[in-house]
């Protein structure tokens, strides 16, 4: 319902149409305010398309393509092999890869929710509430982690 230029959720209060949220459209790359920081939490709610391949989550250091940002934490969801692999490239240089997952949790066409906790020594990454596995920390400016990247076989519902 649109009423004097905003929006009316269904909550009643005002909401200015097009002016806080950008489009969340896919690729997306977007500004963490002031960075991570223990106790920080970015959260991603999603739908996976119908027949996905995959999709990458990034957390970098700014959004520089030459030379490439460093990458703190990228979670790349593989549907084929149903995996998802978590990885950090510092300088150019590739990190150890890692795969382990008690379960994979992304079904095509259906909703996730997933939440990148920061904390001290390691990032806590929870999909639709379950903790699912834990990266430590290869950047240890945190302040510096202050771009996220999204991309691949999904659209964007929601960040926070």
């Amino acid at each position: 319902k649109l009423d004097d230029g905003h929006l009316n959720n269904s909550l009643s209060s005002p909401v200015q149409a097009d002016v806080y949220f950008p489009r969340l459209i896919v690729p997306f790359c977007g500004h963490i305010k002031g960075g991570m920081r223990p106790g920080k939490k970015v959260l991603v709610m999603g739908i996976v398309d119908l027949n996905p391949e995959s999709f990458a989550i990034s957390l970098t250091c700014g959004d520089s393509e030459d030379p490439p940002a460093d990458v703190a934490i990228e979670l790349k969801a593989v549907f084929t092999d149903r995996q998802l692999l978590r990885n950090s490239c510092i300088s150019g240089e590739r990190g150890e890869e890692q795969s382990a997952i008690p379960y994979f949790p992304f079904i095509p066409d259906q909703p996730f929710r997933v939440e990148i906790l920061c904390e001290h020594p390691r990032f806590r990454v929870f999909v639709d509430g379950h903790q699912l596995f834990d990266f430590y920390h290869r950047i240890q400016t945190l302040s510096a982690i202050d771009t996220i990247k999204i991309n691949g076989d999904l659209q964007i519902t929601k960040l926070g």
